[in-house]
């Protein structure tokens, strides 16, 4: 009989990933923590060519890139003389299940038919799971999406209960379970019980996926507009939207475009608490994932993550709640567009951004995502309140996470404030050292931490010697 143990079940998981993702991670081992990048992505085995094919057929992918005109001119009111870049926004809202996350889902589904999978299964409480569930849907796979998503008192955000609503729309079956670390064994647990393929977030096929929207972008912009951008703000998560869209700009040849992240500040709240579950008004794109993942990307529910968000970010700013809910209201009452909220995170830095930028710069918001129900801000605002969240109008940088959303009076109160990324590579540093106990790296491990944390040799060897390696 098989041992279904917490332990028995986490000891064979690399087995376990090993049949349900195809692919043997130990092949690209080059150390203690070093595996060959590179050669991981060429595994998934597609062109750039390939996937905007299978996207294509899918119905995923060129979505509109519309000029924010409204946006751009009340920037330019508040911004110093001679700033106030150009704002464009990608509507992945056009895709067949409302988000960039069909992008991902279109090529592993694609992979999981391919490979013969009967259906393929997804650990995720955001947009994904509808994404998976669509696309399975197409390819006539069956789905099965496993949700972290009520505290103890059996108490739903309410993001979380309209995801799960759109994920049983599409056919899939949901296993909604409270928060705490029984999502990953329930996730092997139901790999192994069904043979079904992962279609994790985090595989070479999902990365590959969101690449197709950097290259749309310097494609649409150049054949449309006759321009290039400047500067490309992503909502920052997992760190697969930073990594695949950055990947498919450099593809493109925009090797020299600032790629800048951006997450909902909430600092102060345990993902992982339930008494801090559904004390957050956003379920993804805020710092509770967007600062792990940045710090350490292997902690994913595949052996080798491929979002590596460090390798391609130049900056990393943050925003508050109350900015992201006000800047839904203003993009659907200027712009005549209602979207949101995550992707509307990226839009409230944007903000910020454009007006240090010289008028004559292009700055692209790189997603947006649907709305309904749930996702609405007044059903968030409604559910903060509930769980004694105080709301106001007034300073945004009142804002604390947890027990107060402060909604600004004017736009010229929205900032990006600064992450500094020194303090997020000596983190990954840090957690690189622990994870392995690896005191003694060998060449190829600092390499690979230099190329991880884009910077110098000499610089990691220093973060080393100051950490305890060597």
């Amino acid at each position: 009989m098989t041992d279904n143990s917490y332990k028995a079940v986490m000891d064979r998981r690399n087995d376990i990933m090993k049949q349900a993702v195809g692919m043997d991670y130990s092949r690209y081992t080059m150390g203690k923590l070093a595996f060959d990048y590179e050669g991981m992505m060429k595994e998934a085995g597609y062109s750039l060519d390939e996937v905007v094919s299978i996207q294509r057929d899918a119905g995923v992918g060129n979505t509109p890139l519309l000029e924010l005109k409204n946006i751009t001119a009340l920037v330019r009111k508040f911004a110093p003389a001679g700033k106030g870049a150009r704002i464009f926004l990608k509507d992945e809202a056009a895709n067949p299940s409302g988000s960039f996350k069909a992008r991902r889902a279109a090529l592993a589904v694609y992979h999981a038919a391919k490979h013969g999978y009967k259906g393929v299964v997804a650990a995720t409480s955001g947009n994904y799971g509808a994404a998976v569930a669509s696309q399975a849907a197409m390819k006539n796979l069956r789905s099965i999406i496993v949700q972290e998503a009520f505290d103890s008192r059996g108490v739903f955000q309410p993001e979380i209960a309209e995801k799960g609503r759109a994920c049983e729309a599409y056919g899939a079956e949901v296993l909604q379970l409270s928060v705490g670390p029984e999502l990953f064994y329930v996730f092997l647990r139901t790999l192994e019980d069904t043979g079904y393929f992962n279609a994790s977030l985090y595989t070479p096929y999902a990365i590959a996926g969101v690449e197709t929207l950097g290259w749309e972008i310097e494609q649409q912009l150049r054949e449309q507009h006759g321009l290039k951008p400047d500067t490309v703000v992503v909502t920052h998560a997992g760190g697969g939207n930073l990594t695949g869209t950055a990947r498919g700009l450099i593809k493109a040849g925009c090797v020299d475009v600032e790629i800048v992240a951006a997450s909902v500040d909430l600092s102060g709240l345990h993902m992982a608490s339930d008494q801090d579950f559904n004390r957050k008004s956003f379920t993804t794109g805020h710092t509770g994932f967007g600062v792990p993942f940045a710090t350490w990307p292997d902690r994913a529910d595949v052996p080798k993550n491929a979002a590596r968000p460090l390798r391609y970010m130049d900056r990393y700013v943050t925003i508050t709640q109350g900015e992201a809910f006000y800047v839904t209201e203003l993009l659907a009452q200027l712009e005549g567009l209602e979207r949101g909220p995550a992707g509307n995170t990226s839009l409230a830095a944007a903000i910020a951004l454009a007006a240090e930028m010289d008028q004559d710069k292009v700055l692209v918001v790189q997603e947006t995502e649907y709305t309904g129900a749930g996702k609405h801000v007044s059903a968030q605002l409604s559910f903060a309140r509930a769980n004694g969240i105080k709301i106001s109008v007034g300073d945004p940088a009142e804002n604390k996470p947890g027990e107060t959303i402060v909604l600004p009076e004017h736009p010229r109160q929205i900032k990006a404030v600064e992450t500094d990324l020194d303090d997020l590579r000596k983190s990954y540093i840090k957690n690189a050292l622990k994870q392995f106990e690896a005191i003694d790296l060998c060449a190829e491990d600092i390499k690979f931490l230099a190329e991880d944390c884009r910077a110098s040799i000499d610089w990691v060897q220093e973060q080393l010697r100051a950490q305890g390696g060597r």
